[in-house]
C-alpha cells in the first residue's frame, strides 16, 4: 500500500500546475485521492457535479465543451495532466452546459475541494473561496462579453492559441516546440471561432512565414516567431 502511495506522489510531483507542492503535501494528496479509469469519449464530469469536488487529470488528454448559441458543443479547453480548471459560476438566463471529457484514455484523481485547499494552502476552503472571489472578481463575465479574443484577427486568435497548445501539449524539438497532441484544423477551428477551410489555409500561409513547421505528421511551433508576429501586429493596430 505504501509503494502504491509513494507511486502516486512521484506521479503527481510531475504535474505541472501542481508541481510547486512540497514532498509533504503530495503525500498527503496522493493517499486523499480517489483514483478511477475514464474510456476515451466519456464525460469525466459536467455542471450536474458537485461544485465541491476537485478534478485532477493525472494521465491522459481530456477536453471541456460547451453549446454555443446555436446549441451545438463546442471545444473550448484542451486539458494537459494536472488540476483540470473548474466550470465558471453559472450565469442567470445563461445555460453552456459546460462538460469534461476524456479525449484520450484517461487516469482521474478526485478529492473535496475542502480537503484539497487545506492539504495545498493550509486554510479553510470556504475563506478561499473568498479571497479567490474578492481577488479576482467576476473576470468569466468579462470574457463572455469580450466573445472571438476582444476582437482580435482570425491570425492573431489563431497564433494565441498554438501559443497556448505549445505551453501544455509541447516538448523541445530542434525547429522549436512539438505538439505531443494531434492538432486537427477541425479542433483548432472550435478553439478560435473560424471555419475548418480557413484555419487550413491560414495554417499554411503560417508554415510559409516560418511560424510553425511539421515533424513527420506532427505540429512545431516557433513560440519567437509567434510572439513578435503578435506584438509586431499589436504596434500595427496602435
Amino acid at each position: 500500500m505504501r509503494s502504491v502511495a509513494q507511486s502516486r506522489a512521484r506521479s503527481l510531483r510531475g504535474l505541472k500546475n501542481i508541481s510547486w507542492l512540497t514532498a509533504r503535501q503530495l503525500d498527503k494528496l496522493s493517499k486523499a485521492l480517489t483514483v478511477s479509469i475514464v474510456e476515451k469519449r466519456a464525460v469525466i464530469f459536467d455542471e450536474k457535479h458537485s461544485p465541491d469536488t476537485a478534478f485532477i487529470l493525472l494521465a491522459g488528454v481530456a477536453r471541456i465543451t460547451c453549446r454555443n448559441r446555436k446549441g451545438q458543443r463546442t471545444l473550448v479547453i484542451m486539458v494537459a495532466p494536472g488540476m483540470v480548471p473548474g466550470f465558471p459560476p453559472p450565469v442567470p438566463g445563461i445555460s453552456y452546459n459546460f462538460r469534461c471529457e476524456a479525449v484520450t484514455h484517461c487516469r482521474i484523481g478526485t478529492i473535496a475541494l475542502e480537503a484539497f485547499v487545506e492539504i495545498c494552502l493550509g486554510i479553510a476552503s470556504a475563506d478561499f473561496k473568498r479571497m479567490a472571489a474578492s481577488y479576482l472578481g467576476r473576470w468569466d463575465l468579462v470574457q463572455l462579453r469580450c466573445a472571438n479574443f476582444m476582437s482580435c484577427t482570425l491570425e492573431e486568435r489563431l497564433a494565441l492559441i498554438l501559443l497556448e497548445l505549445s505551453e501544455n501539449f509541447g516538448i523541445p524539438d530542434t525547429k522549436g516546440i512539438r505538439l505531443t497532441l494531434p492538432a486537427r484544423h477541425r479542433d483548432i477551428a472550435e478553439l478560435v471561432g473560424a471555419s475548418r477551410p480557413r484555419i487550413t489555409e491560414h495554417l499554411n500561409l503560417f508554415e510559409r512565414k516560418h511560424l510553425i513547421s511539421r515533424n513527420s505528421r506532427q505540429l512545431v511551433i516557433n513560440r519567437d516567431r509567434l510572439e513578435t508576429f503578435l506584438s509586431q501586429t499589436h504596434i500595427s493596430a496602435g
